[in-house]
């Protein structure tokens, strides 16, 4: 349960949030915003899966297209939209002289998510421009997890979601760290259980079964459940890879959150994840790769199946770290005989 995404070097994370005492029952604050900046010259792609998500400008991440840098990505609560978070971010790097140099000034590259988190507070009170600014501004090397950014108003299923990260540093010296923002329609972790649904998972955290009486009460909830979904997540690396490679490892990440989530990809979710790679590391072509093949076929291989394992460790981080918001229980405040 280690690592951050900012352990890829040059990679920096900001949120910003409003949350009010009285937050619940269609009333008060509780969303925000969250931001990952990139060094110059770090290529991005993505990949979707859900069937309804809310995004910007992931048209111009597709391999076929021109643009190849990215100068951050956004993931924010409030739905559409909190898609005018981005705005701020993009008035940030412009500050910053970020972006496609064009003549009379620069356009910076700024892809968005969102989660539908607006039931949770008041239905307007949602991010704006300011929230993207000032996550950006707020950007730093230390990631933040739990109830921060857009995981302020996140859910996971029944039970409180929240902003998770996780890293891995791989054997040719790349290093494969991921950020997700939690609110999934399905579960995180198994009411038959009281546990992740990986066993591999229960015991990196130290989990135990927790007793009947709690996995009763864990049960009673899902008669809650309603339409709040859509998990969005950046994984990032400092290989060099290409936009197409960059894409591959985004198909590959969403793995991670098929292991740690049951259901996900529905046509209610917009499951969207996001591919970064700074390119400062140079990992020489296996010799061994047939002539026929992309020389980076190995590379990317190995930084695709690092990118789900941590990006699935990132789910359960965020959960674990959530504290309780408009009355949604926690993992921790529902089911505290697991952490025994």
């Amino acid at each position: 349960m280690s690592g951050s995404i900012t352990d890829v070097g040059g990679i920096r994370v900001g949120h910003h949030h409003r949350l009010d005492d009285d937050a619940g029952m269609g009333s008060g604050w509780a969303t925000g915003t969250t931001v990952v900046l990139t060094p110059p010259g770090t290529v991005g792609a993505v990949d979707g899966r859900g069937g309804a998500p809310g995004t910007r400008e992931t048209d111009l991440l597709d391999p076929s297209n021109s643009v190849r840098h990215v100068d951050a990505v956004v993931l924010t609560g409030g739905s559409a939209f909190g898609l005018a978070a981005a705005d701020g971010v993009m008035t940030w790097l412009e500050e910053q002289n970020r972006g496609v140099a064009l003549d009379g000034g620069v356009v910076p590259i700024v892809p968005a998510a969102v989660i539908f988190d607006l039931p949770v507070g008041g239905w307007k009170c949602r991010p704006d421009a300011d929230f993207g600014y000032r996550a950006a501004a707020a950007a730093g090397t230390d990631a933040g997890i739990g109830t921060v950014g857009a995981g302020v108003g996140a859910r996971a299923g029944v039970l409180k979601g929240g902003v998770g990260t996780a890293s891995v540093t791989l054997e040719s010296g790349v290093t494969v760290g991921a950020l997700v923002v939690v609110n999934s329609a399905g579960d995180v972790i198994d009411p038959g259980s009281g546990l992740p649904w990986q066993a591999s998972h229960i015991e990196e955290f130290g989990l135990v079964r927790p007793p009947a009486d709690e996995l009763a009460a864990y049960a009673d909830r899902h008669g809650e459940l309603g339409l709040l979904n859509t998990t969005i997540a950046v994984v990032a690396t400092d290989a060099a890879l290409s936009k197409a490679a960059c894409r591959r490892v985004a198909v590959a990440a969403q793995d991670g959150l098929a292991r740690t989530i049951n259901p996900c990809h529905t046509p209610l979710d917009g499951d969207t994840v996001f591919a970064l790679a700074t390119g400062a590391v140079e990992v020489n072509p296996d010799p061994t790769t047939p002539a026929s093949m992309t020389p980076e076929l190995p590379l990317v291989t190995a930084v695709g199946a690092a990118a789900a394992e941590v990006l699935a460790r990132a789910v359960l981080v965020g959960v674990m770290a959530a504290d309780r918001v408009a009355g949604i229980p926690t993992y921790r405040g529902l089911l505290p005989g697991a952490f025994e």
